[in-house]
């Protein structure tokens, strides 16, 4: 949802912006919707946490609000259902909802197409799936790349206050499941080390699924928040926008003709307009002939 989406529908009363110091809306539905909106089955636990599976049993999610850790949203796809995860994907509870929901839109339009699209591996020098593809919105809004310590390069916001991480080398499958010791690490906030948000990507998560989230990311447009839920989190670091009531709204035709003949009465005098009253005598009788 951007600023310019019609008012009515805008669940909040302020615009945060940039966006990345927004946090969660609190409520899952619309990452959700757009897998259950292609067939994927939904199940919960006695604890309420909410499990989707895709028809091949090959892409899972599950959105664990009564999880162990801060993991709220987790993605593990297979090539082998009964096999390790190829990649793995987790946004913990604060990342904004809208990020998620990048990432679940495309994540099913790449199931729809098959395999080879939500399972194709990252390549240094593709045209379609080289890793650099990942951070390209972001440089197109200003980010600027760094390399914060050695084995890593990085693409920081101009304030600073958010960044992707890449890490090089050799890296632990399991712990990259698990740990935010992952090849990919988005987050925002004060530091890395001390994020309002993060999410984390293992190894061969395909590019365009990482690509949705920060072409979300950089998007310019604000996002609507309630103020009580964002000041615990921003501390003053973003601009708060209030959202306008709506205005009144837009005459119709009719409406036009209405009130351009209600002025035309008016600015008729009295005495051309006909009255009568119970105290008006009838007129004489004329001449009888």
């Amino acid at each position: 949802m951007n600023a310019h989406d019609d008012l009515h529908t805008i669940d909040g009363d302020v615009f945060v912006s940039p966006r990345y110091l927004a946090s969660t809306t609190g409520v899952g539905d619309p990452a959700l919707a757009p897998l259950l909106d292609i067939g994927w089955g939904l199940h919960h636990d006695d604890l309420g946490n909410a499990y989707l599976n895709a028809p091949n049993h090959k892409v899972c999610l599950g959105y664990l609000p009564e999880g162990e850790d801060d993991g709220l949203w987790r993605i593990n796809a297979y090539r082998d259902p009964f096999g390790p995860p190829t990649w793995g994907v987790c946004f913990n509870d604060r990342v904004p909802t809208e990020f998620v929901q990048a990432f679940t839109s495309v994540l099913a339009m790449a199931y729809q197409q098959g395999p080879d699209a939500y399972l194709t591996r990252p390549d240094f020098g593709s045209d379609e799936h080289d890793p650099f593809l990942a951070f390209v919105p972001l440089l197109k809004q200003g980010w600027k790349i760094e390399h914060p310590r050695w084995g890593a390069f990085a693409a920081h916001a101009p304030d600073t206050l958010a960044g992707l991480e890449f890490t090089t080398g050799d890296l632990d499958p399991e712990a990259e499941l698990a740990t935010r010791n992952a090849r990919w690490q988005l987050w925002a906030g004060n530091s890395i080390d001390r994020p309002g948000w993060y999410a984390t990507a293992s190894t061969h998560t395909p590019i365009v699924l990482l690509a949705a989230v920060t072409q979300c990311v950089a998007d310019p447009a604000p996002l609507p928040r309630w103020r009580d839920d964002t000041l615990s989190y921003i501390n003053g670091m973003a601009q708060l926008t209030p959202i306008l009531p709506p205005g009144p709204p837009t005459p119709t035709p009719l409406d036009v003709q209405r009130a351009f003949a209600s002025r035309r009465l008016a600015a008729l005098p009295a005495s051309s307009v006909p009255r009568w009253s119970t105290t008006s005598r009838p007129a004489p009788p004329g001449p009888r002939r």
